[in-house]
């Protein structure tokens, strides 16, 4: 299975946001190279919000290029599988924590942004740091930090805000 066959069938199996949704799912009919940066149109990209439930927090990173409080998460790769291992892979290269596992039932979110290369349909996940994590910043990075759940709308826009609380809800 192609990873954009991968995309499709988590976007069908993906029970919330119906309207962005059909976008996604639409987009990928369209452009059989919706997956990937180089579809100029727009695509899907994956990204995973890292938490510590026990704690209270969640790691943001502060994006190098957008100047912008994010989670981690990133485009697709040829050697991305699923999307939840884009998303996993995404967590942990800009995270630097070994070990992260996704929070189980597939995507928490779906968020449809213009960037500078192009739109991107993100799949955003949540996953889990585990116990005694250390951060390591990457060169996506200007700093990376992590913020109790309270501290997260002072600091990050409305999309982080939404992808935190879908994720609580699911905790």
């Amino acid at each position: 299975m192609t990873l954009h066959d991968d995309a499709v069938l988590v976007l069908k199996g993906y029970e919330d946001q119906a309207d962005l949704r059909q976008v996604y799912l639409d987009h990928l009919a369209a452009h059989p190279d919706g997956m990937w940066k180089a579809c100029g149109d727009g695509h899907i990209t994956a990204s995973a919000l890292v938490i510590d439930p026990s704690r209270g927090r969640v790691l943001l990173t502060l994006h190098r290029k957008l100047r912008m409080w994010l989670q981690m998460g990133g485009h697709c790769e040829p050697a991305d599988e699923t999307l939840a291992a884009a998303a996993l892979r995404e967590g942990t290269e800009e995270s630097g924590i070994p070990g992260l596992s996704l929070l189980p039932g597939g995507p928490v979110r779906l968020d449809r942004h213009h960037t500078p290369c192009a739109w991107h349909l993100d799949v955003q996940y949540a996953a889990l740091a585990p116990a005694g994590s250390v951060e390591a910043i990457s060169d996506e990075s200007l700093d990376l930090r992590w913020f109790a759940y309270d501290e997260v709308a002072g600091v990050a826009d409305d999309s982080v805000v939404r992808l935190l609380e879908a994720t609580r809800s699911r905790l």
